[in-house]
């Protein structure tokens, strides 16, 4: 069972792992290299825990100590009470749900692993937005995609903002890095993918054309919002595709693009 423990002075050491949540690019640098993110909220910290990532510690306002009761009694980790306020103080930010808990990250897979079983893959360029690698993961969870690969820059899915947008479905999808871009998307088309890049080009074929539901192995490719895929990732495809659009809008949020694409790569689907 896990010590419940009140603090009052948000320069408490024990405190360190929630400073400055606000302050990206300090997390974005910090993180990574100790190992840890941070959970914010009741259902993204049991999602982490039933994905079997351990618990470092646990940061609640008093309200929310009841509601995690179980939580505090199963893991060893302690656990801190604090007033919203010092909360505020620490974090750089009035912590709505009132519940944070800072996670043990997991070594990545390498992306051979990963690609070994996976038969609908996302693979991601340059996508820098947390709150759309936090959508993209959610949509990757809910219509069944296999893995998400990254490329090197690539944000972080464990940043909090990510895991959040997500709603915890960061933790359902097995993600690795393609640390040698773009000529690591040559590994995935030796594991036997045929790799779509994803363009608002009006001269691509459209994705329903494609009929990518109907391939042994895809890898859809995504860029980042407003740039799109590089010049060097749609040469490196094996074919370009696009969601036709009407009303002279030109493209949609990668966000949005994602969710549409993947429901078009999933397998299941009936046949008009």
């Amino acid at each position: 069972m896990a010590d419940l423990i009140t603090i009052d002075d948000p320069d408490d050491p024990r405190l360190s792992d929630y400073i400055g949540l606000t302050d990206v690019e300090l997390r974005r640098r910090r993180e990574p290299a100790e190992g840890l993110f941070i959970a914010e909220g009741e259902k993204v910290i049991r999602r982490a825990r039933q994905s079997g990532y351990a618990m470092r510690s646990m940061l609640l306002s008093a309200k929310w100590v009841d509601a995690m009761r179980d939580v505090i009694e199963e893991v060893p980790a302690p656990v801190y009470a604090v007033a919203p306020d010092l909360a505020e103080r620490v974090t750089g930010y009035h912590v709505h749900r009132g519940a944070l808990a800072s996670m043990q990250r997991k070594p990545l897979p390498a992306a051979d692993e990963l690609l070994t079983t996976a038969r609908r893959v996302a693979v991601m360029e340059s996508v820098n937005d947390h709150t759309n690698i936090g959508a993209i993961f959610r949509s990757a969870a809910a219509l069944g995609m296999d893995a998400v690969l990254l490329s090197p820059d690539c944000a972080d899915p464990l940043y909090r903002r990510s895991v959040k947008v997500s709603m915890g479905a960061v933790f359902s999808v097995p993600y690795a890095r393609l640390e040698a871009w773009p000529t690591s998307l040559e590994t995935v088309r030796e594991a036997g993918f045929r790799l779509l890049a994803l363009t608002p080009d009006a001269g691509a074929t459209s994705i329903d054309d494609a009929a990518p539901h109907r391939l042994e192995r895809v890898a859809l490719m995504l860029g980042a919002e407003g740039d799109g895929l590089s010049t060097r990732a749609l040469t490196a495809a094996d074919a370009r595709v696009r969601i036709p659009m009407a009303h002279g809008v030109d493209s949609l949020n990668v966000g949005a693009a994602a969710a549409v694409a993947f429901y078009a790569v999933a397998t299941g689907r009936p046949e008009s």
